[in-house]
Formats: structure tokens, sequence, C-alpha cells
């Protein structure tokens, strides 16, 4: 029987495999150093899903711990995907216990929106009020 587990323990990641998924086959990364996905990881709260030991998903939150978090590069590897581990990564994520009573959490998705709304993610009740700054070429190299 396989066992599934997630870690938080940024030493228990496998680092080449998140980057490889990011840079590779998100929609969203494309092309991302792995410098940067370092960094990131050191400066975010992981959560990496583990499947007999071998990483197949990861999650990542960006937060202050009291008031805002932000959800990003949210995955499980395609092999892996319909056996409910989504599921399982994001109720990790969504209880733990520094991310309790915050203000506001957010996510940007353009797909999955099924899954994040099981979890209580809505579009925003005031897009009027939200703003960004959006550079999607931001990791293709310009020679």
């Amino acid at each position: 029987m396989e066992k599934l587990r997630i870690t938080t323990e940024p030493v228990e990641l496998d680092i080449p495999l998140i980057h490889r998924f990011l840079s590779q086959e998100s929609a969203w990364a494309s092309g991302i150093p792995l410098k940067t996905v370092e960094e990131a990881i050191r400066n975010s709260l992981n959560f990496g899903l583990l499947l007999d030991g071998a990483q197949v998903g990861y999650a990542r939150v960006i937060t202050d711990y009291s008031t805002f978090a932000y959800l990003v590069d949210v995955f499980v590897l395609e092999e892996h995907r319909g056996n409910g581990y989504s599921a399982a990564l994001m109720a990790a994520v969504m209880e733990h216990p520094r991310l309790q009573g915050l203000r506001r959490f957010m996510l940007a998705t353009s797909t999955a929106h099924g899954l994040y709304a099981k979890f209580g993610f809505t579009a925003p009740l005031k897009p009027q009020s939200l703003m960004e700054r959006f550079a999607p070429n931001v990791y293709v190299a310009t020679f």
C-alpha cells in the first residue's frame, strides 16, 4: 500500500523536481531559474507531497502568518493526478496551524477552480479593489 505524507520541512523537498516542473511543465513559471526557485522556497511555507518517500506534488504559501497569505506553485505530477492527492495537499495547507485566522488568503489560477472552491476560495468579492503589476515574461532571457 502506498504511503502518502505531506511535509513542511524544506530539507525533505526535492528541489530539482520542483524546479523541473515549474520551469518546464507549468503554465505560470515557464523558464524560471533554479536560483529563483531556491530563493522562493527559502522565503515561503512549503508543502511537499510525498508518496512512498518520493515527492509527487508541491504547494507554496507566501505569508506574514498573521493577516495575509498567497497560495502559489500548486502541482501534482501528471502521472499521480486523479487520486485525490491535490485535495490532500490543499487540506494540509488549509489546516496548517500558522495559517489560521488570516484576514485574506489569495491565489491566482486558470484551472482547478472546483478544487479551490471546496476549500472556500471564491472570485474576489470586490475585484475593483484589487490591482496587480504582472510581468508574464520575466523568466524569458533576452539576449
